[in-house]
């Protein structure tokens, strides 16, 4: 999964209200990043704090309301000041998700409107529902916007669906609410409703970058590619951004590596490969062995993912040439189930664990729209294949009694840069606490969690309202429970 945040005022001819908008979005941002202390690791990632301290074993730091703690031997040196870059990244080895993406407030929005629906992070439903009354258009969609937008800073993805759906309704021709209300239905997986909303925004606005960079992104994840680079070069032409100028170049590598494909439709998936690669029978094998796990996903689970799901099979070049994974990745879900097939003939019972643990990914982006960490998604998915922690819990257990893991803090992100061992021990202690959450609390409070974190909560956060732990208190209590579980 991957997050990116852009606020900015782009028109030169912005009206003085809109920049007010902006500021006002900035100045929330700002009070989250400003003073930040940057933690550096051996490893060579940092890590960004509001406020750092330091015991005799551990560096403990604040973010936002959450508490974390750091072993002292992880820590090279700590910094003073700076502030987390605007775009962050936390791509995942196994599901490198489309980035959630925030676009800049460009006009026709009352500055009126957010001083009186915000109080602090709070929307004033009283406020809300009276402006909506008034007969003011111009002022009700103002405000809900707004509010739209508070949601979505504040990862309420479902409430920004809702108030920007409100708002449209008010200012349909509005392309700043058209567009945050695409790229939120994006986050959400909702790529069929996303694509009219992105694209009548784009007519709305042809010189807006925003509106091209978020249909772009409803074309990416509707698996129209040609269209996507069509609409990301026009955003570029418009105004230049590294971001959209890196998913650009990754579908152009896969529009080459897939020019000689073919497609077949099975209803949830849609299987793309080059014939002289895979037999009649390997895809059969294949669109069989998904669709009995989309069935046990759907019992286990309880969602199902809105959209067709894509199923690309490569050649073992193509694949890492398209993804750009580590060597150690066995295959990835972008969005789209990306699977290595060279030589094979047959499902394996390894492919078919592969198959069912990058599917998985799929459904636990539905249940916690795209904002599960990364340990969690690991972990649920592959206690989903099903593995277990049999082959190294004694010894992981060892490990996290001695504070020798990896923090579950350094976990929420990507894994992608991790070397192969550091790799496979995020995976391990991945598995282990999606199991201990499981087996002492049940699946349904898996979900829970899951649920919280799309509901806006951190994963900590998460875990505090459903089982009544920091992370300190989990990894204490994984600890202890692989060492009951496979001896000391």
């Amino acid at each position: 999964m991957v997050t990116f945040v852009t606020v900015s005022v782009s028109r030169p001819t912005a009206t003085i209200a809109s920049v007010r908008v902006a500021a006002i979005i900035l100045l929330s941002l700002a009070a989250v990043c400003a003073d930040a202390d940057t933690i550096h690791l051996k490893n060579g990632r940092t890590i960004y704090a509001d406020r750092v301290r330091e015991t005799a074993t551990h560096l403990e730091y604040d973010r936002g309301d959450d508490n974390y703690a750091i072993p002292r031997a992880l820590v090279d040196h700590v910094t003073e000041g700076g502030a987390p870059p605007i775009t962050s990244s936390s791509t995942a080895a196994a599901v490198s998700e489309l980035p959630t993406f925030t676009p800049s407030v460009e006009g026709g929005i009352n500055a009126a409107a957010a001083s009186s629906v915000i109080k602090g992070d709070t929307v004033d439903v009283e406020a809300l529902d009276a402006l909506e009354r008034s007969g003011n258009a111009q002022m009700a969609s103002a405000a809900l916007f707004v509010a739209g937008a508070n949601a979505e800073k504040l990862g309420q993805t479902e409430q920004a669906r809702t108030y920007l759906g409100r708002a449209l309704r008010f200012s349909p021709e509005n392309s700043t609410i058209l567009t945050h209300y695409a790229a939120v239905l994006v986050r959400l997986g909702n790529y069929g409703e996303a694509l009219p909303a992105a694209e009548h925004a784009t007519r709305v606005a042809p010189n807006s970058a925003d509106a091209f960079t978020v249909l772009g992104f409803a074309q990416f994840a509707s698996d129209r590619s040609q269209d996507a680079v069509r609409s990301w070069k026009r955003s570029l032409q418009i105004r230049p951004d590294p971001m959209v100028q890196q998913y650009l170049a990754k579908a152009e590598r896969e529009l080459k590596a897939e020019a000689n494909f073919s497609e077949r439709d099975t209803g949830h998936f849609t299987l793309r490969y080059e014939g002289e690669q895979t037999s009649d029978a390997l895809r059969r094998q294949l669109t069989e062995t998904l669709e009995s796990d989309y069935d046990d996903l759907v019992r286990e689970l309880d969602v199902s993912p809105h959209d067709s799901i894509p199923v690309v099979l490569y050649t073992s070049q193509a694949f890492f040439d398209v993804t750009q994974a580590p060597g150690w990745s066995a295959a990835v879900n972008d969005g789209k189930l990306r699977i290595p097939v060279s030589g094979m003939t047959s499902v394996s019972p390894e492919l078919s664990r592969v198959l069912k643990h990058e599917l998985a990914h799929s459904f636990i982006n539905q249940v916690s729209h795209r904002r599960a960490p990364q340990w969690l998604h690991e972990g649920v998915a592959q206690m989903i294949e099903p593995r277990d922690s049999a082959p190294f819990g004694r010894r992981l257990g060892q490990l996290m009694s001695a504070q020798q893991a990896l923090p579950f803090n350094m976990l929420e992100g990507s894994f992608m840069n991790f070397n192969s061992q550091e790799a496979r021990l995020a995976y391990d202690e991945s598995l282990a606490a999606a199991e201990y959450i499981r087996d002492t609390y049940g699946m349904s409070d898996v979900r829970r969690i899951l649920e919280r974190i799309g509901s806006g909560s951190s994963a900590e956060a998460a875990l505090r309202a459903t089982i009544h732990s920091s992370y300190g208190d989990f990894e204490a209590e994984i600890a202890k429970y692989l060492n009951s579980k496979y001896g000391e």
